[in-house]
């Protein structure tokens, strides 16, 4: 009887796992991680030197620190070398010209969208876990490991029997007769052959009946919808904030354009 397979339970878990990683888009940046370390160290060492006695100072050690680390998602981080540069145009701009630097306006507005996204990446992942991932993990703790427990059982009984009938067929071969012959066999060994073959039936149909209810469990699928919502709530603000942005950025480019122009046609 043929046995639906089931995928061991690691095949997905850690993909999924991945939303309750802040990090996972996040390109590594030694500069800002050391960036971090140093104002961590440094929050360290402006405690302990208020410290007055031993207790204080093992407090100081403990502290959270003061301010709240930024987020690390790949959107913020182009957020802050957005708003970073933006900064760096507007404080380089020669003395006497006007402050509104196109390129610098639409980086910092840029900087505010991408935020805003990296915002909304978060709640999405939070969505994940609170709504997928918890009822995800239930079942596959359970009705598929159930299932895959039941499948290791058919494969053992199937082994089991096949050692068996082996073993049978080498005692004819020993006494000189024909190994394929069942009807040489004893009563002895046909009744042994016989119950492995009924355990095996047992346990194809056991197996049969788990994978069953795995299938029709509505779990998954409610899980899933959950997943699907998620996603489709952050794209959803995701098109909408950039959607918002990319008029005012197109017309940011059209003036400067036109100023462009105008400035080659006076020369």
């Amino acid at each position: 009887m043929p046995i639906i397979p089931v995928a061991g339970p690691s095949t997905t878990r850690g993909e999924w796992s991945q939303y309750s990683n802040e990090a996972y888009d996040y390109p590594p940046n030694i500069r800002e991680s050391f960036t971090d370390l140093g104002r961590s160290i440094t929050d360290k060492v402006s405690l302990l030197s208020k410290a007055s006695s031993p207790a204080e100072a093992q407090a100081a050690f403990t502290a959270p620190p003061s301010a709240k680390p930024q987020p690390k998602t790949f959107n913020h981080a182009i957020a802050r070398a957005s708003l970073a540069s933006s900064q760096l145009l507007q404080h380089s701009s020669p003395v006497g010209q006007s402050p509104e630097d196109p390129l610098a306006s639409a980086l910092e507005k840029y900087a505010l969208a991408e935020e805003k996204v990296g915002e909304a990446r978060l709640a999405q992942d939070h969505q994940i876990q609170s709504r997928f991932l918890t009822g995800w993990k239930t079942t596959m703790n359970t009705n598929i490991d159930f299932a895959t427990k039941a499948r290791r059982s058919v494969e053992n009984s199937r082994l089991t029997l096949d050692a068996t009938k082996a073993t049978k067929r080498s005692q004819l071969q020993a006494k000189g007769l024909n190994p394929d012959d069942e009807s040489a066999l004893s009563e002895e060994a046909r009744a042994e052959i016989e119950a492995k073959e009924d355990e095996f039936v047992s346990q194809v149909e056991e197996a049969q009946g788990v994978m069953k209810n795995v299938l029709d469990t509505p779990e998954p699928l409610r899980n899933l919808a959950d997943l699907i919502a998620a996603q489709l709530e952050y794209h959803k603000k995701s098109y909408e904030i950039l959607s918002e942005l990319a008029p005012y950025i197109d017309q940011l480019q059209v003036d400067q354009e036109a100023q462009y122009r105008q400035s080659r046609e006076g020369a």
